[in-house]
């Protein structure tokens, strides 16, 4: 049985893994002031980075139509599996549901599974991969939906920005959260709830500090031992590498991966922030 697996564009998957195949990314869209972005293969970070720098508004995004995801679907594929970020926090999961149930008018031969990841970025990364490993192996369809929505839900997810204030402007977490720590300058260390809303871990006076907590809650939750860990920055490759460094000194993860931001990662996660996934 043949299959792909389609993942929105906040999916921050590494050049190297959209060549292997078999993904498919369905863009969102930005919104910078009065320009509109697709957040594509042509994305440019650092032209996003500096839009957002001088724009007066708070950038935005807008998920993708039930009508992309279907274009996608359209892959002759028997077996079709979607991954999301977090329903709580965009549109896109709604999006692909409808696709779905319009998808099987037409072809109810298709086995289409979407994922609500739970998660953002990294998160969606591992459970992309998570999917091409058991599908690839032979599993069957029903078997891999079930294995990867227990993998979801097992999944951890840590992130430290420089600033809150694109999350906050677009409803993402409380504003006393981001007025506080902006005025203290204060870095949060955040993570998702297993529902994949927004919740404060911790707290440092610096990111290098919130990194270093960061590697220690890694450190001290057993269930990192043997998985995989994924962590993305947003044009901060030097902290991503001391991210790395830490966790190989004081984890035992399978295997790490480091990968760029996207451009709706880039939107909320803004220049030096680190998403991080196990």
């Amino acid at each position: 049985m043949s299959f792909k697996i389609v993942v929105d564009s906040c999916c921050d998957l590494t050049p190297s893994h959209m060549k292997e195949g078999p993904f498919t990314r369905v863009p969102l869209t930005l919104h910078v002031g009065e320009s509109v972005i697709i957040d594509d293969a042509f994305f440019d970070q650092a032209d996003l980075l500096w839009r957002m720098k001088e724009s007066q508004t708070p950038p935005k995004t807008a998920c993708p139509s039930p009508a992309q995801y279907m274009d996608a679907f359209d892959c002759g594929a028997d077996d079709i599996y979607v991954v999301t970020l977090s329903a709580l926090l965009s549109g896109s999961h709604n999006a692909a549901a409808q696709a779905r149930m319009l998808w099987l008018e037409d072809h109810p031969r298709t086995n289409i599974h979407i994922f609500n990841s739970c998660s953002a970025s990294a998160g969606e990364v591992l459970t992309a991969l998570k999917i091409r490993e058991l599908a690839g192996s032979g599993m069957d369809f029903t078997t891999v939906v079930s294995q990867v929505s227990r993998y979801i839900n097992d999944l951890e997810t840590l992130f430290v920005l420089e600033d809150l204030d694109n999350l906050r402007k677009n409803g993402r977490l409380t504003g006393i959260q981001s007025l506080i720590t902006g005025a203290l300058r204060i870095k949060l260390l955040m993570g998702a709830t297993p529902e994949g809303e927004i919740c404060k871990k911790g707290q440092a006076m610096s990111v290098k500090q919130a990194l270093n907590k960061m590697a220690e809650l890694m450190a001290a939750d057993r269930k990192h031992r043997g998985r995989v860990l994924c962590i993305t920055h947003c044009n901060c490759l030097e902290r991503a590498f001391h991210l790395k460094e830490l966790v190989l000194k004081s984890c035992q993860f399978s295997q790490v991966i480091v990968s760029e931001a996207g451009g709706v990662t880039t939107v909320y996660a803004n220049d030096g922030g680190i998403v991080a996934a196990y």
